[in-house]
């Protein structure tokens, strides 16, 4: 029976906060943009980022850059700043050796969540991956985790395993997927939502709880 690992890619496997940041902070300088321009970059794509949100900046500040040209530089500085540290992947490879399909399914815009996996080295070790712009649907839509299965070669049927650090979207929606769940901790845990089977610090705790059950 395939041995199935979904994970959460931002704030996950990679840390997207300093990534974000310092994407930000790059763009304004390339573009010679002032402080309010930062602050609204930094206010409005802090949780999720599409190119619909340069067509609003463009818009509100009066820019002569096409919204299409500031996506992409974002998307290209975002994929430059993204980090995915050694241990990780390390511990991905260990995965993949003990037999486990490894799978990504990640909220954001397709391209930049793709950028970001081909930047840190990811995209080689996983064989799926679903971005819900893909499809238009979120975390925690089980439509989703059966996407990232199926790119996996694989489906739900046989369970399988949702790491990531969004009580809702990672841990509730792998619980409604018929998934084992293994939650970050770092948010707030909403009131009346099970528990994860196990809640750990690092993804790294993660990957070694994996391990552990392929002995």
């Amino acid at each position: 029976m395939t041995r199935l690992a979904l994970f959460d890619l931002d704030g996950t496997l990679v840390d997207r906060q300093y990534a974000f940041t310092a994407a930000v902070t790059a763009l304004c300088r390339t573009h010679t943009f002032d402080a309010a321009v930062e602050q609204w970059l930094l206010a409005e794509l802090a949780d999720r980022a599409n190119s619909g949100d340069f067509v609003r900046l463009r818009a509100a500040f009066g820019l002569k850059e096409t919204a299409e040209r500031l996506w992409q530089d974002y998307v290209d500085l975002m994929a430059a700043a993204v980090t995915c540290r050694p241990e990780v992947l390390t511990g991905l490879v260990h995965l993949r050796e003990g037999g486990w399909t490894i799978g990504v399914v990640t909220n954001g815009a397709s391209d930049i969540q793709r950028a970001k996996l081909t930047s840190v080295g990811l995209a080689d070790l996983v064989d799926g991956v679903a971005v819900s712009g893909d499809l238009e649907i979120r975390k925690p839509d089980r439509e989703l985790f059966e996407l990232a299965a199926s790119r996996c070669g694989t489906n739900l049927v046989g369970g399988g395993w949702m790491t990531g650090d969004n009580p809702a979207g990672d841990i509730g929606g792998g619980q409604a997927a018929g998934l084992r769940t293994i939650w970050l901790r770092g948010r707030p845990w909403p009131d009346g939502l099970p528990p994860a089977d196990h809640a750990v610090d690092e993804v790294t705790d993660a990957i070694n709880i994996l391990l552990n059950e392929t002995e």
